[in-house]
């Protein structure tokens, strides 16, 4: 009866990698079908049955898509937009976390409370707001119109408030003693020990700045402009799609995100597991 219990437990966790196994696959799936159709002709990309595998690998739509669209000037505005972001939140999320994580001023849990609640509320639904805001400023077609809205997020103010959390006071208390300010505090004892939640929320900004399509298609008219995906984008028209300069394109825009999750992904993994609901 032992042997046959250890049997059925061994089948039933075979059963549960296999299904992991399947789940991460078809995770893959739509990857590697870009990836795929980037090397394949125009016209094969449209045969039936379609195929998985190019019949000749056409290494050249790489190259050819990054001419036929300035995705030099693209690259570059993408990389100040994200930039801008990262540099902006690590510094405006970071002084609003530590407020509310340690110190004492009236109504502060209220108010963190209605920050958290803004969290409900559809992206989509503020954005004629931020428009009429940004063009109010003059500021259409410029970079400030890209990455002003990003400066800050309230997921990234709770993500390091609850890392502050777990950080110990004693390590304040005995600064104070020896005459620090809050300041000297911030600078020199709370930022260098929240490096994984800091690292953690430089990537989601980067990957949320350099992924983002709607705004930057919003507030810029001009080629000289726009970001990488909206140069993505414009590989389709009204008429037809050019499916393997697109998925070429596609690749070569998601290199750097996966980059630089690969570098940042210890402190990426830390920061997601120390990160409690402390508080």
């Amino acid at each position: 009866m032992k042997a046959h219990g250890d049997n059925v437990k061994r089948f039933g966790r075979l059963f549960v990698y296999l299904g992991l196994i399947a789940l991460a696959l078809s995770m893959l799936i739509p990857f590697l079908w870009m990836l795929s159709t980037s090397l394949m002709d125009e016209l094969e990309v449209y045969q039936f049955p379609p195929r998985f595998i190019p019949s000749v690998f056409k290494w050249s739509n790489f190259v050819e898509a990054m001419s036929l669209q300035p995705f030099g000037r693209f690259f570059l505005n993408t990389m100040i937009v994200a930039a801008m972001s990262v540099l902006g939140q690590l510094t405006f999320c970071s002084m609003a976390a530590y407020a509310f994580a340690r110190l004492q001023f009236k109504w502060r849990d209220k108010i963190f409370a209605l920050y958290l609640a803004t969290m409900m509320i559809p992206a989509i639904v503020t954005i004629i707001p931020a428009f009429l805001i940004v063009n109010a400023f003059g500021w259409i077609n410029t970079y400030w119109a890209l990455f002003t809205p990003t400066l800050s997020s309230v997921w990234g103010i709770f993500l390091l408030r609850q890392f502050f959390l777990t950080i110990p006071r004693d390590l304040e208390d005995a600064a104070r003693v020896d005459g620090a300010t809050e300041l000297t505090i911030f600078w020199k004892i709370i930022l260098p020990l929240a490096k994984p939640a800091l690292a953690t929320l430089a990537i989601f900004a980067f990957m949320t700045s350099w992924k983002d399509f709607l705004w930057p298609l919003i507030v810029t008219n001009r080629v000289d402009m726009r970001t990488v995906e909206v140069g993505i984008a414009n590989f389709s028209n009204l008429y037809t799609t050019d499916w393997p300069h697109q998925m070429a394109a596609a690749v070569v825009v998601m290199l750097p995100i996966v980059t630089a999750f690969l570098l940042a992904q210890k402190y990426f993994v830390k920061g997601i597991t120390m990160t409690g609901l402390k508080g």
